[in-house]
């Protein structure tokens, strides 16, 4: 999601489904493809309410995390990866405080056709060098000329490749009251939540928890337990100063090892690692 500090606080409110509707990125100009550097530095977060663009848009988070809530899944976007958001699609951000990052737009006429699907994808070297190059042609600007033109041709298409490697890093959402209501609670709590604790809070039998989430989403609760604890950690592993123990604790596991097992798992490399790669992203 990309907003002007014109525009931050018609965007601001609350995290419900606020209508804000179709955006026009270009503000009346005529450029084919542009970009945007958002540097939050706000508190509390920035909630944009539901929304769509114009164009279609990928994301790069330099540092801090965004979250991107669409109907189908809640997604995080942390640094080293990008989310990719169609024309027309309509979703939700949270800019959590100290979030800045790097907005790409493109006119659909630039790329071939895609589906209306957000997908998060790893940046490669490359890719991310381009997008901050990109800033030098704001989106807002009166028109594209050759050179930009080309050079966004470039990148959307090496974007569009790039889809084809979606990163695992969503978390589904549902429309079921009771399923959205465990949902909300389990998020609250990961770091001592239990099935009974859930049950508890939205008035079902875990037996009835249990079947309204596989009904719902086809995936069991723990199972979403699971992801959204390993989520929560990335997004608390990018945050600069947090110890690997630290986000441990915090997403509800008592022992050091069987979080990075389950991380590992879940990441494809260590809590360790992954950290420093953030930091990386973050230092340069």
């Amino acid at each position: 999601m990309t907003v002007s500090a014109s525009s931050a606080k018609v965007l601001s409110g609350s995290a419900n489904r606020e209508k804000i509707g179709r955006v026009e990125l270009r503000h009346g100009g005529r450029a084919r493809g542009g970009s945007y550097l958002y540097e939050g530095n706000r508190l509390p977060p920035l909630v944009t309410g539901w929304h769509s663009h114009d164009l279609h848009q990928i994301q790069y988070a330099i540092g801090g995390v965004v979250e991107v809530e669409t109907a189908a899944a809640h997604y995080l976007l942390p640094p080293q990866q990008a989310a990719w958001i169609p024309v027309g699609l309509e979703h939700q951000a949270t800019m959590n405080p100290d979030v800045r990052s790097v907005a790409v737009m493109f006119d659909p006429e630039l790329l071939p056709p895609v589906d209306k699907r957000m997908r998060i994808v790893a940046v490669s070297p490359l890719i991310r060098q381009m997008m901050i190059y990109a800033l030098r042609w704001p989106i807002d600007r009166a028109d594209s000329d050759p050179v930009s033109d080309g050079f966004f041709h470039t990148l959307g298409h090496l974007v569009f490749e790039a889809l084809e490697h979606e990163a695992p890093l969503s978390l589904p959402t549902s429309t079921n009251p009771i399923v959205a209501a465990a949902m909300s609670y389990t998020k609250a709590h990961l770091a001592s939540v239990t099935a009974v604790d859930v049950s508890r809070a939205v008035a079902v039998s875990e037996r009835t928890l249990r079947r309204k989430f596989d009904e719902a989403i086809g995936m069991p609760w723990r199972t979403y337990l699971l992801h959204a604890r390993m989520l929560r950690a990335m997004a608390l592993l990018a945050a600069p100063g947090q110890s690997v123990q630290q986000t441990a604790t915090a997403v509800g596991f008592d022992s050091l090892s069987a979080f990075t097992r389950a991380f590992a798992q879940f990441c494809g490399q260590t809590p360790s690692a992954y950290r420093q790669g953030t930091n990386d992203v973050v230092r340069e």
